[in-house]
């Protein structure tokens, strides 16, 4: 086959081949037939073509170069380094300044250049001879023009953009820098960390600082510029070979000026807000915390539990301390902060120089000098007694937490809460709010957690730094002793009254003896007992107050009334 000239002769079919043989033998050995112009063989096309080479273009490409025999004579490859020129201005061989036009990025092209368009009759030293045909193979890596400037192609827009970057704005974005041929030479996602830096005032090379002009966070963009708005004729010095135009891919994270302040939407606000929080509140709100791209960081809501804290005071960041300002309760508001009001340039767990998002709910809050608010929402037309200190009183109650949330009932019960007032047998606010009210009377009261249940709250009922909500109802009252009494007589008291005790008449008074009476004065209504405290309880202590040496019996010089006694609560 070809020009291999070993082969036998079998038959006459072999005569026939032999003689076709033969016409290609004498093809073989006849001289080259002379090239007219330029012969281009594309070897690989790539699939897009942004742009192709014209005259006057900048372009980087790597060669092969060979004589028709194969023989290598020059490459660029073996260099290290591209060949890089202008197109059509005579910084090449005619024939190449040809064939290069048209050409795509990562095109590759065989091309055959006659002598008359390379290095003619005079060949070119010992290295080209004369009127040689020149084979290139050559791959396009870099084109671009002197009149070309930065180009942005956006690729993915957001929904909402509020702000755009502007000149002098800090930013955090993510990006992927290439060479124009899809070589990568860095990427800050391998760093896992965002490139941050001020936009418009000369930190960044020129083409970026253009291209990240008028972006919006979450906005991807790719950004391609030619070498003089990138690093010039001498590249970087180790990963961007000079004249190489740069493409980044670039994804916004992040934006703020200096100048920023906190910025507030209000999402829901109540249409009946009586107060708004001012500096000295203590507040309580839940929030989802965000960074500016959407990226979660933390949540009151994961951890069930309200965010708790003093405002105005310091003891949240600069911006959130702002925020939690002129709140009412119920409200939902987003809270946007920069960085010099968050975490600054550090971080705490976020990223530094992060911009923050927080949704809050405002749960309720109070001041410490706050007192029990109490509303009469109902009074009887008869209302002459009044609750006071000491008495037994019943009610009913709805019980919840200032956003609505429900605690208790005793509605759901079927009975009444029954307390004696003084007694502190229910929260100070309570106590309060029950004091100079008629049975029948209804009150709506607020009792602020320093007279409810405190810092600590009731585990799995109140929280902690709770405002609590009651209405309630006054339902029946007895009314108490006179403070300091556990036992009044309603008469005259008995001169002989040791004596009355002294049932068996043996000089001396035994616990039971001493009940028995005591009881039966009760019952027969010549004394009384305070209401709402167990009877065997407080006459047990009166018996131990009568009986002075503790021998179980009560003698008749150990015995005396109450008016005879400097303190304490017995006869």
């Amino acid at each position: 086959t070809g020009c291999d000239r070993h082969f036998k002769m079998n038959s006459w079919a072999q005569g026939m081949i032999y003689l076709a043989v033969l016409v290609a033998f004498a093809a073989c050995d006849a001289p080259p037939v002379p090239l007219d112009d330029i012969v281009i063989e594309k070897t690989f096309v790539p699939e897009q073509c942004g742009r192709a080479v014209k005259v006057g273009d900048y372009v980087r490409y790597h060669y092969n170069g060979m004589f028709p025999d194969g023989k290598k004579f020059d490459s660029s490859y073996d260099r290290g380094s591209t060949y890089n020129v202008y197109v059509g201005k005579k910084q090449l061989i005619e024939g190449m300044d040809r064939a290069l036009v048209g050409m795509c990025v990562n095109e590759r092209r065989l091309v055959k250049i006659p002598p008359q368009l390379a290095y003619g009759k005079e060949g070119y030293g010992d290295v080209i001879p004369p009127d040689s045909i020149l084979h290139f193979d050559v791959l396009l890596l870099d084109v671009w023009n002197p009149e070309d400037g930065v180009q942005i192609n956006t690729y993915h827009t957001p929904g909402n953009c509020s702000r755009k970057v502007e000149v002098s704005d800090y930013v955090r974005y993510h990006y992927n820098g290439t060479l124009l041929d899809g070589t990568l030479f860095d990427s800050s996602h391998t760093r896992l960390r965002t490139y941050d830096t001020y936009v418009g005032i000369g930190w960044l090379i020129a083409g970026m600082d253009q291209g990240l002009l008028g972006m919006c966070v979450g906005e991807r963009r790719i950004i391609t510029m030619p070498p003089s708005l990138g690093y010039g004729s001498n590249g970087d010095g180790s990963d961007i070979p000079g004249q190489a135009s740069l493409v980044f891919d670039v994804v916004l994270l992040d934006l703020h000026n200096p100048k920023d302040g906190i910025s507030i939407d209000n999402q829901v606000v109540p249409d009946n807000c009586l107060r708004k929080s001012v500096a000295g509140d203590f507040i309580r709100y839940h929030y989802n915390g965000s960074l500016l791209d959407g990226t979660f960081f933390d949540s009151s809501y994961s951890r069930n539990r309200t965010y708790d804290t003093y405002v105005g005071k310091g003891y949240v960041i600069g911006g959130m301390d702002e925020g939690l300002i002129g709140v009412c309760i119920g409200e939902r508001r987003r809270i946007t902060i920069p960085p010099h009001l968050g975490y600054g340039e550090e971080g705490t767990g976020i990223p530094g120089s992060a911009v923050l998002v927080f949704d809050i709910h405002i749960i309720d809050f109070h001041n410490p000098s706050d007192k029990v608010e109490i509303s009469t929402t109902y009074k009887p037309e008869a209302c002459e007694t009044l609750t006071k200190k000491g008495d037994f009183v019943k009610y009913h109650y709805n019980a919840s937490l200032m956003d609505g949330n429900f605690i208790d009932s005793t509605y759901n019960y079927g009975k009444t809460y029954n307390i004696v007032l003084g007694a502190n047998q229910v929260v100070p606010g309570m106590e309060e709010g029950l004091m100079e009210m008629c049975v029948g009377e209804r009150r709506h009261l607020v009792i602020p957690p320093h007279l409810g249940y405190g810092e600590r709250g009731v585990d799995g009922e109140v929280p902690g730094s709770a405002v609590l909500i009651f209405d309630i109802e006054l339902i029946e009252m007895e009314v108490g002793l006179p403070d300091g009494y556990m036992f009044i007589w309603n008469d005259e008291v008995s001169a002989n009254l040791f004596t009355e005790m002294d049932a068996d008449k043996d000089l001396q008074v035994l616990a039971s003896e001493f009940t028995d009476y005591i009881l039966r004065q009760v019952n027969e209504g010549k004394g009384r007992l305070a209401p709402g405290f167990d009877a065997y309880r407080i006459i047990e202590n009166m018996f131990s107050n009568q009986d002075r040496n503790g021998d179980g019996k009560i003698t008749e010089e150990e015995f005396k009334l109450k008016a005879d006694e400097t303190s304490h609560d017995e006869l």
